[in-house]
């Protein structure tokens, strides 16, 4: 029914519960894995947040970011592959995480995105939002959430 998966992963224990359903599935499917990890681009702006570093320490940031993001890639690809289950591991550099998951599915062709749901309810969610429920109501690929 489905050939390739797209998991989402963030490193907290839910998005690790959703790595091993979609490893499971994907063993179940017999279908590729694909393994995201989006990492966000250092706030620039007083108006963001950020305090005023210079430039390379901006770039030193980003560059500790990314390399966090590919270890969890790597790991979750290492696991699926312990299970029999291809997987690659993909990092995008975006603020905009839903529209980039939703543009790895298109990209890589998957068939299933796979992504934990933090269970934020009321004015939490509100006020911070849903990257998974962006995704779920943008994606034109099916996408489970797990919690």
């Amino acid at each position: 029914m489905y050939s390739r998966l797209l998991v989402t992963t963030d490193g907290s224990d839910l998005s690790a519960k959703a790595l091993q359903a979609a490893i499971d599935l994907a063993t179940a499917m017999r279908a590729e894995l694909v393994v995201l990890h989006v990492v966000p681009l250092y706030p620039t702006s007083y108006f963001e947040g950020a305090i005023a570093y210079e430039h390379g320490e901006i770039a030193r940031i980003e560059r500790q970011w990314g390399e966090q993001g590919q270890a969890l890639v790597d790991q979750a690809a290492a696991q699926a592959d312990a299970a029999g289950v291809k997987a690659r591991g993909v990092i995008l550099r975006s603020d905009l995480v839903a529209d980039s998951v939703i543009a790895a599915a298109t990209k890589y062709e998957c068939d299933l995105v796979v992504m934990a749901s933090h269970g934020r309810r009321g004015i939490g969610r509100v006020l911070l939002g849903s990257e998974t429920l962006h995704v779920l109501t943008h994606s034109t690929v099916p996408v489970l959430v797990l919690r």
